[in-house]
């Protein structure tokens, strides 16, 4: 249900048509096949392969968002004080110079 709903919500923020075009990009087609193949494993009856695949193409997807997400975090006013700190920053690769 949780997966219709992720759907169902993309296509629902950017429209049917964007949608289409995002997950059917030739530099998206690793994550989106994963993504689906993990749905179905999970419809069958093997959701923790299933939830695996999902998890991989979601994360392959969604990682040209990733540095967005980096520089809203580091604006949060508590959050971004921890996130901007030394050794938070080399873990979680937020230490992008460009950012």
């Amino acid at each position: 249900m949780g997966n219709i709903l992720f759907l169902s919500g993309v296509m629902l923020t950017i429209g049917l048509k964007s949608s289409l075009q995002f997950f059917m990009k030739r530099t998206n087609f690793k994550g989106t096949i994963s993504f689906g193949v993990g749905f179905f494993f999970v419809v069958i009856g093997w959701p923790i392969l299933g939830m695996i695949l999902e998890s991989y193409g979601f994360v392959v997807l969604f990682s040209g968002f990733w540095p967005t997400l980096a520089v809203f975090v580091q604006k949060i006013p508590v959050l971004g004080w921890v996130f901007q700190q030394p050794y938070i920053r080399s873990v979680c690769l937020l230490s992008n110079p460009q950012y």
